[in-house]
């Protein structure tokens, strides 16, 4: 990388190679790039920086030749930049390569792994150890609202990564995390994802097996050890470590305990105890007892790591969660628009829950788009309508890209909405953006909490839905595209 100026990054709009761009920008780089389509936050951070980038994909946007092409992991053959590369031999990396050579070097590597919570605990820590002086190198799936962004460059011996269990390009189908070498790894959660590249729960768990053997013997793996449903998989994948596995929940019998929560005075409050001695006591503005669990994870890592109780307590009452977290869009005529990324029935319940502590004398609306390739999927089909039936009124938006799956695999709303009503809630299915809006504002009453949830844009369905309301609208950003 020493010869290296100019890198030109395939795909530069997603949630972790905007970051990327920013990352290396701030290295020294000179850096382009290029997307089908570049929308915030990743368009407002490379406005922000001066980093151009074309709109599409074309062959001429690699003349002159870059040094380096870094290639996103949605990007396949057949990309026009991607056959360029290939057929001049300019040399390219992923982006997992890059942080693994550019930035990882020298730092203790702090992953946080796991289905649920990973994006939220990453950015928890990455607050906990700026407000402690450690200046840490990081990077956050989402936009952490202390920092502005999702990612920080500094000069303290740390660096935060998200471990993403996804593939990591085109010609490396392992997940992102095996390149990120973790010294403390924390494993939050352990349930089937990621339908579209692992055919089942054993593949999915062996991933995470092999991401602990990667762990060293003076290292340390976090897990959370007290759900039914992911405990036993995850002491089995923490049975692979040669390093201490250290186990945090809410049951006794693990080493670190969080008790007593509850969502008192806009924050949740709780106690630590380690060993069955009290650590502390907490507030946190994050909304549910999944935050608790977050932040319980993130304690155990700092506090390995000699940051002292009293800067835990003071950096946790302070952090302020990452965007589309229980993200409040607006309120008008007494009814609250509320957005969160939540995409997997687990969190689709986690959320409900967390909104009803949150906003107790609301009717809860749960409002879901089947976007995820694994929500677009059948596999979830009999466990969603539990978790949405957790709400007073339900909506569905249509299968995203249905076309591409075939009805034997696809998802039908028709069929969740018939089991949410079984279970004895009222709840509709409406396709498209637009006709969601409209549904929703002539159904909607005062004192309704319209709870928003898609690991997308919903077709715009917030701004739209603000609109159709009478809230006022802000004025849209220009991109910066060549």
């Amino acid at each position: 990388m020493t010869q290296v100026k100019h890198i030109h990054i395939i795909g530069i709009g997603g949630s972790a190679m905007a970051p990327l761009a920013g990352m290396l920008r701030e290295q020294g780089f000179h850096v382009t790039g290029s997307d089908s389509g570049v929308y915030p936050p990743g368009s407002t951070l490379l406005d922000s920086l001066g980093i151009s980038y074309f709109p599409s994909f074309e062959a001429a946007h690699l003349t002159p030749a870059p040094d380096l092409v870094i290639v996103a992991n949605i990007i396949a053959r057949g990309n026009p930049e991607l056959e360029e590369t290939l057929e001049r031999k300019i040399p390219y990396r992923s982006m997992p390569e890059i942080l693994e050579e550019v930035f990882l070097p020298g730092k203790h590597s702090v992953v946080v792994s796991g289905t649920h919570g990973k994006t939220t605990t990453t950015a928890m820590l990455a607050w906990i150890f700026y407000s402690a002086g450690k200046q840490p190198t990081f990077l956050v799936g989402g936009v952490a609202e202390n920092f502005g962004k999702s990612y920080g460059l500094g000069q303290g011996t740390e660096m935060i990564l998200e471990g993403d269990e996804y593939e990591t390009a085109f010609w490396d189908r392992g997940p992102k995390f095996f390149h990120y070498h973790p010294d403390d790894l924390i494993i939050t959660s352990l349930e089937y994802d990621h339908a579209d590249i692992y055919p089942d729960f054993e593949t999915y768990q062996l991933a995470f097996k092999r991401l602990v053997n990667l762990a060293p013997r003076n290292g340390r793996v976090v897990i959370w050890g007290d759900t039914e449903k992911s405990g036993p998989a995850l002491r089995e994948a923490a049975a692979r470590a040669f390093c201490p596995v250290i186990t945090y929940g809410f049951c006794s019998e693990n080493e670190w305990v969080a008790s007593e929560p509850e969502f008192a005075s806009d924050a949740m409050r709780f106690r630590i105890t380690h060993a069955g001695q009290l650590f502390g006591e907490f507030s946190l503005t994050a909304s549910g007892r999944h935050n608790v669990l977050n932040a319980l994870a993130a304690v155990i890592v700092a506090q390995g790591r000699g940051i002292p109780v009293e800067s835990l307590q003071k950096s946790l009452a302070s952090f302020r969660s990452v965007r589309r977290r229980l993200d409040v869009k607006g309120e008008h005529h007494g009814i609250l628009v509320v957005d969160d990324f939540a995409h997997h029935p687990t969190a689709v319940r986690a959320t409900i829950e967390a909104a009803r502590g949150r906003w107790p004398n609301h009717r809860l609306w749960a409002i879901l788009e089947p976007r995820s390739n694994s929500m677009r999927r059948k596999v979830f089909q009999e466990s969603l309508p539990q978790a949405l039936a957790l709400a007073d009124r339900v909506a569905l938006g249509g299968v995203f890209r249905a076309q591409q799956l075939g009805d034997e695999n696809r998802l039908d709303p028709e069929t969740v909405a018939a089991s949410v009503r079984s279970l004895g809630k009222e709840a509709n299915v409406i396709s498209g953006g637009e006709a969601m809006a409209e549904f929703l504002a002539s159904n909607a009453k005062p004192n309704d909490l319209l709870l928003i949830m898609s690991n997308g844009s919903f077709d715009g369905l917030c701004e739209r839905l603000l609109k159709k309301l009478g809230a006022p609208q802000p004025a849209p950003a220009e991109a910066n595209s060549r």
